[in-house]
């Protein structure tokens, strides 16, 4: 296990690409294994890679940027100015609503983090935000991504823990509404200490003509996870299913109802995922021999040992595992964690009593947190990049974001209802 884990970190710490890291990690412990036959970690690899419901995994993939270059992406940008135009931080506030409204279609955080910068940053610095500011909202506003259906991570736990992914889907609602409206509260307190962007006295008052005329133009977006989660409850599709009619429904909104997806705009969607799809399928790929060897050498069971040492509370576990993930996520991509660290931490909480589909979402939320964190956060440094910001005015400006989110996970943590009251009543009880 030493030899594991020094490998582990090393390669981690030189920079290694993850996949690479998980991968030869895995492979140098055979190696060093007698009683484990090399070959075995070759199948282990080829076993990981061919089971048919990571389907869902490309598919998503897909379908997401089919919807971001069908002029989906455009239309709720519109909705969500409507929404907030007469609000103090009016484009800061467009970016958490645009950002919730972009959960049922990017499935990405740091995807949608690093497009909505794009868009908004510019115009938001011209108004007078910095760009630690403009970095540190778009990123945190992103994680409502991770909660909202369909989120990939959600995907990713399901099938590794075997979970309901239709349960998954329909537990997120609740939690990513809630983010919503604290990051809303945080954006509203900030713009009025920093003086960012007072309120547009001349701006009309939203109409209920205007908003119905609107919604006639976004449905088709805001239509797309209820029509998720309602053909996984009726049993129209497996999960994995769900996926191909995701891609169908994105092809036929785009071309037939938007009436903006070309064939160029096809052929970019389709080489975008390849990449995307390529980068997430290796690492799930070379998951298999480090998986296998987590397994082989009881790290599970010493973890439970000692966790459970520590204190009886369910709650207080919770938070300690929870804790645990969130420092991972800083130095590991949010999809690795799902893939090792599930088939650790799920039994444990199977045996606190703790609904799986109510860790599952906390699970998703703090480790795509991690990832917005320094020292190492993937999507940390992905958003400063774009228009070159200080990770230190970054770090300084997110403070008030991560409190929030914090404060967030805390209720969700105490009063679990909150993210299973919807699968419940869709479902039926767990």
């Amino acid at each position: 296990m030493t030899l594991l884990l020094a490998c582990f970190v090393l390669f981690i710490a030189i920079g290694m690409p993850i996949a690479f890291v998980i991968g030869i990690s895995g492979f140098a412990y055979f190696l060093t294994q007698p009683m484990l036959p090399f070959e075995t970690a070759v199948q282990m690899i080829v076993l990981q890679s061919q089971s048919f419901a990571f389907l869902a995994v490309p598919f998503f993939i897909f379908a997401g940027n089919l919807m971001n270059v069908s002029g989906i992406t455009e239309r709720l940008l519109s909705l969500a100015w409507l929404l907030t135009r007469r609000m103090f931080g009016g484009t800061a506030q467009l970016s958490v609503v645009l950002s919730t409204l972009m959960g049922g279609v990017s499935g990405s955080a740091t995807a949608d983090a690093v497009m909505e910068l794009r868009i908004l940053a510019p115009g938001m610095m011209k108004k007078g935000y910095s760009k630690g500011y403009c970095c540190a909202l778009e990123c945190y506003t992103g994680l409502i991504t991770a909660t909202i259906p369909p989120s990939l991570g959600f995907i990713i736990f399901g099938l590794v823990g075997e979970v309901s992914i239709g349960r998954l889907f329909a537990g997120g609602i609740i939690p990513g509404l809630l983010m919503m409206v604290f990051l809303m509260i945080v954006v509203a307190i900030t713009s009025r200490v920093k003086k960012y962007e007072p309120p547009d006295k001349n701006a009309p008052k939203l109409t209920m003509k205007e908003l119905l005329l609107n919604l006639k133009e976004t449905i088709w977006a805001l239509l797309f996870p209820v029509l998720l989660i309602v053909g996984i409850r009726f049993g129209l599709f497996t999960p994995s299913e769900s996926g191909a009619f995701a891609v169908i429904y994105a092809l036929l909104i785009g071309k037939f109802v938007y009436k903006e997806l070309t064939w160029d705009n096809f052929k970019e969607a389709l080489v975008t995922s390849i990449k995307d799809s390529g980068a997430v399928m290796l690492i799930i790929a070379l998951s298999g021999p480090f998986s296998y060897a987590i397994t082989w050498v009881q790290l599970p069971v010493i973890l439970s040992n000692f966790i459970f040492g520590i204190t009886n509370n369910p709650h207080l576990l919770v938070l300690i595992m929870l804790g645990f993930l969130f420092i991972t996520g800083m130095f590991v991509d949010s999809n690795v964690n799902f893939l090792l660290l599930t088939p650790i931490f799920l039994p444990m909480v199977k045996s606190l009593g703790v609904d799986p589909v109510h860790f599952g979402v906390l699970m998703a939320t703090v480790v795509t947190l991690g990832v917005m964190t320094p020292p190492i956060g993937s999507a940390l440094y992905t958003v400063c990049g774009v228009i070159d910001c200080p990770v230190e005015e970054y770090t300084k400006e997110s403070i008030p974001f991560l409190i929030a989110i914090l404060l967030e996970l805390a209720i969700l943590v105490y009063f679990p209802q909150a993210v299973t009251f919807i699968p419940d009543l869709i479902f039926g009880k767990y």
